[in-house]
């Protein structure tokens, strides 16, 4: 039985979220410093219903390694 990889390429809605004290951002000039974009610290939940596919592909798949070598 063949294999088929399925590929989706999805752009959807996210909030990031993260806490941190009060001493790692500046509240009274609105400096959020490293937090000003969301990073792997940050948490992220996708908005259910924002998902949308903008590309799909699909390819045989072959679990075994592509192996150049000559042996």
């Amino acid at each position: 039985m063949k294999n088929y990889k399925i590929t989706h390429r999805v752009t959807a809605d996210f909030i990031a979220e993260i806490i941190v004290n009060e001493d790692q951002i500046d509240a009274s000039i609105n400096d959020l410093k490293e937090y000003k974009k969301p990073n792997s610290k940050f948490d992220f939940t996708m908005l259910k219903g924002t998902e949308s596919v903008t590309q799909t592909t699909y390819e045989k798949y072959d679990e075994n390694l592509n192996n150049s070598s000559k042996e």
